[in-house]
């Protein structure tokens, strides 16, 4: 959260009051401590569902007057220019990406291989770096309440309405390498099959004779 704070108080925005929304979905931690502390509007629910919590977090940021809302997540670390590059693009959204800096729990050939798939795509779709216009959110009718890829879905409904997104390798979010997660598919699931994957294919050393 403080880091987008930081980017909320980029010089590069010329003083454009930025809002802090903070989403709570099914929360029994501090969060909603740790939110107020550092002055954040909070929203919650009780659906343990990201597309229905980032759709809340939207719904109020518009409702109270904002030309660009967007997203990331708990456990990711957006740059101090997160805000002022998605709006020097001039798009109505935009899609980045993110990268991963802790691979210290992951064997031998995980980061070389996940480096190398990711760089393969060209057209990445994360909930953690994704920005959009007020108008086109709501020309897209919002984000669905999805347990798994409202990102994607959304952005689908998008080009279907052929909204001008730029997929930008800027600014990148550092984002948790985690693998484990209650939920099959997605990011976290990704990282546990490349995980599973070096791990069966890492050679066997011969036992002494």
């Amino acid at each position: 959260m403080d880091a987008v704070r930081r980017a909320a108080m980029d010089p590069l925005l010329d003083a454009e009051p930025v809002e802090v929304v903070v989403v709570l979905d099914a929360c029994a931690d501090r969060s909603a401590a740790i939110a107020i502390q550092r002055k954040a509007q909070i929203v919650s629910l009780n659906t343990r569902c990201v597309g229905a919590a980032r759709a809340l977090g939207a719904s109020f940021a518009l409702d109270n007057g904002a030309r660009w809302v967007a997203f990331t997540d708990a456990d990711s670390i957006v740059p101090l220019n997160w805000l002022s590059v998605q709006l020097d693009l001039y798009a109505d959204a935009t899609c980045g990406q993110v990268a991963i800096e802790d691979w210290s729990e992951y064997p031998s050939g995980v980061r070389e291989r996940y480096l190398m798939d990711y760089s393969m795509d060209t057209r990445h779709i994360h909930g953690a770096n994704l920005g959009i216009s007020a108008a086109a959110y709501r020309a897209a009718g919002g984000i669905p309440a999805l347990k798994l890829g409202e990102d994607a879905a959304f952005v689908s409904s998008l080009l279907e309405r052929k909204a001008d997104i730029r997929f930008a390798g800027a600014p990148r979010v550092s984002t948790s390498a985690r693998w484990e997660s209650t939920i099959e598919g997605g990011f976290a699931a990704m990282l546990r099959g490349l995980r599973e994957k070096c791990i069966a294919e890492a050679p066997v050393e011969p036992l002494a004779a």
